[in-house]
């Protein structure tokens, strides 16, 4: 009876062990899969040999966090070396990869103890994604041969063991001889290096990353120092010659390093002085203001990803909050060629002299400039709760339905914008990029033109300005000025027209449909005139009886300010005046083909599009200055 007791109490147990060992293996496997989404395995940071004593303390200054970050970044560059030996690639294809594998990296520095966040080591949320701006073009390791070429004496230099000095520095030297032939094709030189020092641990280098010698070397990581022996007479003798020694090289280094620093700020000087010009030229306007870079740092929480807003293509925006509650978007320029350097300050001269309820604040800006980490310009205005037009009428995921009223103020408010732009101060100034990403709405749905950085001021009453840099985008940017750089007040108007038109219909300026491009004021006007105005309004305006008659005044008002001949086009003011009813729409004429070109072809497809073959499709995709 004993036997078959202990017999049972045996097998329960057992099954209990293996109960457990499916638990523990069903839970691993789930680890696993959760941690699928990034490629790289960041195992190494735990048993890699790097000094975290430089991260596992509490930052007591700047300079602290700055030392962490930098290990941090030589640390991660080990696998990002790995991970380039494997898909050729130096970032991340896309932002959802980088963040999970910053957050799997984040996760094995907290089993050591690390105080640093690393996502607040990153200069932006996108850094580690791929982008033809970060080097010269280079994404693929197909893209860094080519354009770095020929980098025989870098594979030469960085293939063997590098824990000697002499061939440390050799494969040092490679590197900057490499660097020197990229950095004219890129400003971004920091993040060339970067690339090559990847390139040359990952590819190059025949021990490979993990190898602590090449991980020093290369990449820069910081090697934990190894535990000291107890001392002996020998060495202490040893240590008081070196500690003579050591006392002589810091005289010499002291000396070293003040003509250093007496150099590096004789080449810096340019740098100042073209943040003392920026200051010189914005401060002194009406409501500017500098900021610090600290002072926006601390606003957004170190640009983190919490507060990211969006990107396009000049620069990231992040929502941030000023020490007096304020709550604010600062645009960061990553862009810094001279043309985007123009429209920075353009923009800071230009909304820093006007003040009106429908035109976006500019509340200040900051401007900084080193030899290391090169230029960084802000922008910094109000926020605006409500995101941009575009939103509300295009974006499916965000499209919330505009009633009619609330597309009625919101015309009539971009009109009165405009109104005081061309009218209301002197010189008057023509905005140029009126289009529905760039007009903001606040918490009442209270329209504000915004993005000044291609603004013109006029040469004067009268006058036409003539450029050779056509700017705009597609589908907004009137006819005479598209081809021939002829800009007057009316460009503005037609683009306010596309607008209305936009904000009726609920149709994008452009559309393809089949046999080419159809441009949203040829196809209204061809639904007016064959009396199906009605058919043209935005479905979604289904909230009861609606004004018909009003609808159909700004409908003609949108065809009458896009009308492809400057002639017939009336003023900014003319138009306010025709929207609120204070005088009368004039006959609308019969829209030609694109001055005067007979030589379009028009037919109407199977869903009532008019679309054409002629230069007026040639228009809509010629090359024009495009932003975002």
């Amino acid at each position: 009876m004993n036997s078959k007791h202990n017999l049972s109490t045996i097998m329960g147990k057992q099954f209990l062990l293996i109960l457990i060992s499916l638990l523990i293996f069903s839970s691993s496997s789930h680890a696993q899969n959760n941690s699928s989404s990034c490629p790289i395995d960041f195992n190494y940071v735990d048993t890699f040999s790097w000094d975290t004593s430089v991260c596992t303390t509490v930052a007591a200054s700047a300079n602290d966090t700055k030392i962490c970050c930098t290990a941090l970044r030589s640390l991660l560059g080990i696998g990002l070396s790995r991970y380039l030996k494997v898909t050729n690639t130096f970032y991340f294809t896309n932002l959802q990869t980088s963040t999970s594998c910053i957050k799997d990296f984040q996760a094995h520095l907290d089993l050591l103890s690390v105080k640093q966040s690393f996502s607040k080591c990153l200069e932006y949320p996108t850094e580690l994604v791929d982008s033809p701006a970060n080097c010269a073009g280079i994404v693929t390791l197909s893209d860094f041969v080519d354009k770095a070429s020929p980098i025989s004496g870098l594979e030469s230099s960085c293939k063997g063991d590098l824990g000697g000095d002499l061939v440390c520095r050799s494969c040092l030297a490679a590197g900057q001889e490499v660097n020197a032939r990229l950095v004219p094709l890129s400003r971004n030189s920091s993040k060339c290096f970067v690339f090559i020092s990847l390139y040359a641990a990952g590819i190059i280098n025949t021990f490979g990353p993990e190898d602590t010698r090449t991980a020093d070397c290369i990449l820069g990581v910081t090697l934990s120092k190894p535990k000291s022996k107890s001392n002996s007479p020998t060495k202490n003798i040893i240590f008081a010659i070196c500690g003579a020694l050591i006392g002589i090289l810091l005289v010499l280094a002291v000396v070293f390093i003040y003509m250093r620093f007496v150099k590096k700020r004789k080449e810096s000087q340019p740098h100042r002085d073209y943040v003392k010009n920026v200051k010189a030229r914005v401060l002194p306007n009406m409501g500017a203001k500098w900021f610090s870079i600290a002072e926006l740092d601390e606003a957004t929480n170190g640009f983190s990803q919490q507060n990211f807003i969006g990107q396009g293509g000049f620069g990231v925006v992040h929502k941030g909050t000023l020490e007096d509650g304020t709550v604010v978007a600062v645009k960061k320029m990553i862009s810094f060629d001279a043309e985007t350097d123009n429209d920075f300050v353009n923009e800071a001269e230009i909304i820093s002299k006007i003040r009106h309820r429908n035109l976006l604040a500019l509340r200040g800006f900051c401007a900084t400039s080193d030899p290391v980490d090169g230029n960084e310009r802000y922008l910094v205005y109000e926020f605006m709760p409500n995101g941009s037009l575009h939103d509300h009428i295009f974006e499916k995921k965000t499209k919330k339905g505009l009633s009619w009223p609330q597309r009625k103020s919101i015309i009539l408010d971009v009109a009165n914008g405009l109104s005081y732009l061309h009218n209301g101060i002197k010189p008057a100034i023509y905005h140029r990029d009126i289009k529905a990403t760039n007009i903001l709405l606040d918490s009442n749905m209270k329209a504000l033109v915004a993005d000044f950085g291609l603004a013109k001021q006029s040469g004067g009453e009268g006058q036409t300005h003539m450029t050779t840099r056509v700017a705009g985008t597609y589908g907004y940017v009137a006819p005479e000025y598209a081809l021939y750089g002829q800009l007057t007040e009316k460009s503005d108007v037609y683009s306010f027209g596309i607008i209305v038109l936009e904000i009726m219909t609920g149709r994008k300026v452009l559309e393809e449909v089949k046999g080419g491009m159809v441009l949203i004021a040829d196809w209204v006007w061809d639904m007016v005139r064959s009396d199906r105005i009605d058919e043209v309004y935005d479905s979604s305006m289904n909230e009861g009886t609606l004004p018909k008659s009003v609808m159909s005044r700004f409908i003609r008002v949108g065809l009458l300010c896009a009308h492809s001949m400057v002639a017939l086009r009336p003023t900014i003011s003319q138009a306010l005046r025709m929207l609120e009813g204070d005088i009368d729409i004039p006959r609308l004429m019969d829209r030609p083909p694109p001055l005067g070109d007979s030589s379009r072809s028009s037919f109407h497809d199977s869903n009532g599009f008019m679309t054409w073959s002629g230069s007026e499709a040639s228009l809509a995709s010629s090359s024009i200055t495009t932003r975002v």
